[in-house]
C-alpha cells in the first residue's frame, strides 16, 4: 500500500474517532442518564446533629405533641392553611414584569423540603417541577439549582451529601435544619463541616442576592452567559420576631411580549423591597416554574414564543403540616 494511501486512511480514521467521541460527549452531557451515588459512604446516612423538629424519612415516630402551632388569625388571605403552614399568594407588576410570589409561614423548618428528579440522585435525571410537587404531595413548589446540568458544586439534600466538591467562586446556600438560612462557598467550608454545623440542605447556582438585608450582587452581574433580563426563580427568609419561619418563593416571568424578565440587580431590588434578609438565585430561564396546589402559577418558557414547562433535576417545596 502507497504511503499517500496509509496517511489517508489514519486520517480519515483519527476524524471517524474524533467524532465518535464528540458524539458520546454530547450524549453523555445532555442525554444519557445515570444514577449515582452520594458522597458520603452510605446514600441514606443522615447527620447526627439534627433540630429536634425535624422528622426524617427513617423516623416517623418522633413526638410533636409540644410543636409551636401558628397563630389561628383570619386565614381568608392564605390559599393556604393548617397549624403548621401558612401560604399567601401575591402577583406584583415590577420592571415590565409579572412577578410571583408566595409567602410561607412555617412552625418548623421540616415542612421545608427538597425532592430530587424520579426520586434518583444522577447525571440527566430529570423531570418536570409539576410531575415532582404531585409525586411529593407538595403544595407549592419550585425548580432548584439543576445539578444535573453542573459536573462540580456542592449538593446536599435532607442531610444527605450526594456531591462535594464544588467551584470556590459558586455562592452556595445552606438551609440549617432550624430553618435559616446562610449563604457560603467551598473555599470557606467542606460539605462535612457544613453538615456538622447542621446544615440540612445546600445549593449550588447562586449568586447570592440579599445577606443581613443589604444586596450582594451589582448592575450587570450575570450568571454565566445569561441575558440580562430572564425569567428568575430565588427563595428568601424574612426575619421574624414572633418565632414562627417566614420565607419568600419568587418566580417571574421573562422573555415574552408580555414580560421582559429581571436582572440579577432588579430581583434583588425586589425582594429587598418584600423585607427579605438573606435570599439567593436558583436556576432561572426556562427552568423557572412555580406550582401552587397542583397549578402551575407562572408562564415558564425557554424561547417566549409559547408556555411549556422544562425537565430539571430537583425541585424545592413546602409539605402540610
Amino acid at each position: 500500500m502507497k504511503p499517500a494511501v496509509k496517511r489517508k486512511i489514519a486520517v480519515l480514521t483519527c476524524l471517524g474517532l474524533t467524532v465518535i467521541y464528540s458524539v458520546y460527549v454530547l450524549l453523555d452531557t445532555f442525554l444519557l442518564s445515570s444514577v449515582q451515588k452520594s458522597a458520603q459512604e452510605d446514600n441514606l446516612t443522615v447527620f447526627a446533629n439534627l433540630s429536634a423538629d425535624i422528622i426524617t424519612d427513617e423516623d416517623t415516630s418522633s413526638d410533636t405533641s409540644d410543636m409551636t402551632t401558628l397563630s389561628s388569625e383570619d386565614t381568608e388571605d392564605y390559599v393556604y392553611s393548617d397549624d403548621h403552614v401558612k401560604i399567601s399568594l401575591t402577583q406584583y407588576r415590577e420592571y415590565d414584569t409579572d412577578i410571583y410570589v408566595a409567602d410561607v409561614w412555617l412552625s418548623s423548618a421540616e415542612y421545608l423540603k427538597t425532592a430530587l428528579a424520579q426520586g434518583s440522585y444522577g447525571k440527566n435525571i430529570t423531570q418536570k417541577t409539576s410531575e415532582m410537587a404531585e409525586d411529593n404531595n407538595a403544595i407549592l413548589a419550585i425548580n432548584g439549582d439543576y445539578y444535573g446540568a453542573r459536573e462540580s458544586g456542592y449538593v446536599i439534600r435532607n442531610g444527605v451529601i450526594y456531591r462535594d466538591y464544588g467551584n470556590e467562586d459558586t455562592d452556595i446556600l445552606c438551609i440549617y435544619a432550624d430553618g435559616h438560612f446562610s449563604i457560603t462557598n467551598s473555599a470557606e467550608k467542606t460539605t462535612e463541616e457544613l453538615i456538622e454545623e447542621g446544615v440540612w440542605q445546600a445549593f449550588s447556582f447562586g449568586p447570592g442576592l440579599i445577606e443581613e438585608g443589604e444586596i450582594t450582587v451589582s448592575p450587570g452581574e450575570e450568571v454565566g452567559k445569561a441575558k440580562s433580563s430572564n425569567p428568575r426563580t430565588a427563595v428568601g427568609q424574612i426575619e421574624e420576631a414572633s418565632g414562627s419561619l417566614h420565607y419568600v418563593f419568587v418566580v417571574s416571568d421573562g422573555r415574552t411580549d408580555e414580560s421582559a424578565g429581571l436582572s440579577l440587580s432588579q430581583l434583588a431590588e425586589f425582594l429587598q423591597s418584600l423585607g427579605v434578609t438573606t435570599a439567593y438565585n436558583l436556576d432561572g430561564g426556562g427552568s423557572s416554574t412555580m406550582v401552587l396546589l397542583g397549578e402551575i402559577i407562572n408562564n415558564p418558557t425557554t424561547s417566549g414564543k409559547g408556555s411549556k414547562e422544562r425537565s430539571v433535576s430537583d425541585i424545592v417545596y413546602i409539605t402540610a403540616g
